[in-house]
């Protein structure tokens, strides 16, 4: 059997990277290259029409990765990110014991026992890194930037059901990159290759339905589900769920809401044409703030996505690192777990300031919140929720009452020209299908 240094992939370097980007959508990727004098990882990012040629042209001696989301920008980090259409885990298998005297197609073959034993979605795809295994579960359709949360709670599930396959929990963050195919592992000397494609009903890599790919790994949205389908057989018609406690606007999980904070304040800052100076740092805190409160970047990444927004906000601003160090040391305690106790209730170690404190201190007036998601005076969300209490009606089969008052109008008229033709109120009644009640109320006063 050739070794792994030599054996063929079986999807090639266009083709693996080709299920997850389109070079015909707009958008960025990016790959890593490190230098193989002194090893330092020098990025380039290329709009994805641009992909073919610039795979094409990877020197494949040299250690290569590429980004696996796609980008607004040509910037690799979260806060530009603009779709992703896979979930991937990174396998550190040859941390495991025996792992570094296993074949790739045996490790490949026990990661894909250990799914089937457990219950967990098959990969579409299984890469050799080099030295480990890189799992991936393509989408049927890439989701947007929107549904980032939903995607990082999948992503950590998948890592915590594999750990005990060395799943690498640094590695799950929609800005990483993972080794191309056909370029080598300079630690190993190996290529990377793929080594295992799931194959779907029409042949090519198994791809899934990121909502019900989402139900199967979240307990949460399966008790959801499950509640929904309770309340559907109790009332044997179609109800809209009503959020519970644990979710707030839109039904959004705790997480959900940071993130939704953090693109208003972009919105924010676009509509008004840019930051000025006196808020520059208040609107760089606060989007780092709820950028990493929503869990989609670390600590680790936290000064990286700051120079992002920062760059964003003014492209002449200097350095700012001096000022984001609490925020930094609170970043730390909120992913260690720590809470801050206010009034005899528990809090996440990051801020979480109400609406209103964030209305007054960014000075938003109510045209500016109009445009905005969830930063919003009481009085608007009031609004909103009576017009998605009206959809929700509308759903459920309930006229408005414009129509409704139309219909009695025209079922008045109706019944008074039916006994002027001499028609008793039962017979109008049968004809209008209304109850005789309602024709007498519809005839007095003729």
């Amino acid at each position: 059997m050739p070794s792994s240094a030599t054996q063929r992939s079986l999807l090639g370097p266009q083709q693996e990277a080709a299920a997850y980007h389109d070079a015909k959508d707009f958008g960025y990727f990016s790959l890593l290259v490190a230098n193989p004098h002194n090893g330092r990882k020098e990025q380039s990012s290329y709009l994805l029409a641009k992909m073919p040629q610039v795979i094409e042209a990877v020197d494949p001696s040299r250690d290569t990765w590429i980004s696996q989301a796609e980008f607004n920008c040509p910037n690799r980090r979260v806060v530009n990110l603009l779709r992703v259409s896979l979930l991937f885990v990174d396998l550190d298998t040859y941390k495991m014991t025996a792992g570094d005297d296993r074949s790739p197609d045996c490790l490949a073959a026990s990661v894909r026992f250990f799914c089937a034993e457990e219950g967990i979605p098959m990969p579409s795809i299984l890469v050799f890194s080099g030295r480990g295994i890189q799992a991936k579960w393509l989408l049927e359709r890439a989701i947007p930037r929107d549904a980032l949360i939903r995607w990082n709670a999948c992503q950590s599930r998948l890592i915590e059901r594999l750990a005990p396959l060395g799943a690498d929990s640094g590695a799950k963050d929609a800005s990483r990159v993972l080794r191309l195919i056909e370029t080598v592992n300079s630690k190993s000397q190996h290529r990377c290759r793929v080594v295992h494609v799931e194959p779907g009903p029409d042949g090519h890599p198994l791809r899934y339905n990121f909502e019900h790919l989402a139900l199967e790994l979240l307990p949460v949205e399966r008790q959801v589900l499950e509640q929904v389908r309770k309340e559907r057989a109790a009332r044997k018609q179609m109800r809209i769920m009503q959020p519970s406690k644990r979710f707030h606007l839109y039904g959004s999980s705790d997480r959900q809401l940071p993130w939704h904070r953090l693109e208003d304040l972009r919105r924010l800052a676009y509509r008004r044409r840019g930051v000025h100076e006196g808020l520059r740092m208040r609107h760089l805190f606060w989007s780092l703030n709820f950028l990493v409160l929503s869990g989609a970047v670390s600590s680790r990444t936290m000064y990286l996505e700051a120079a992002v927004i920062a760059r964003e906000i003014d492209p002449r601003w200097g350095d700012h690192s001096s000022e984001l160090s609490t925020l930094y040391n609170k970043a730390k305690a909120f992913e260690a777990g720590k809470s801050v106790s206010y009034n005899g209730r528990e809090y996440p170690a990051l801020y979480t300031p109400r609406n209103d404190t964030l209305i007054n201190m960014f000075e938003i007036t109510s045209d500016e919140q109009r445009g905005l998601q969830t930063i919003i005076s009481k009085p608007l969300a009031l609004e909103r929720d009576r017009k998605r209490d009206e959809i929700r009606r509308r759903a459920a089969g309930a006229k408005e009452r414009s129509a409704y008052l139309q219909n009695v109008d025209g079922k008045r008229v109706q019944a008074r020209s039916f006994h002027q033709q001499g028609l008793s109120i039962r017979t109008i009644a049968e004809r209008l299908n209304i109850s005789k009640s309602a024709v007498g109320r519809y005839l007095i006063n003729i």
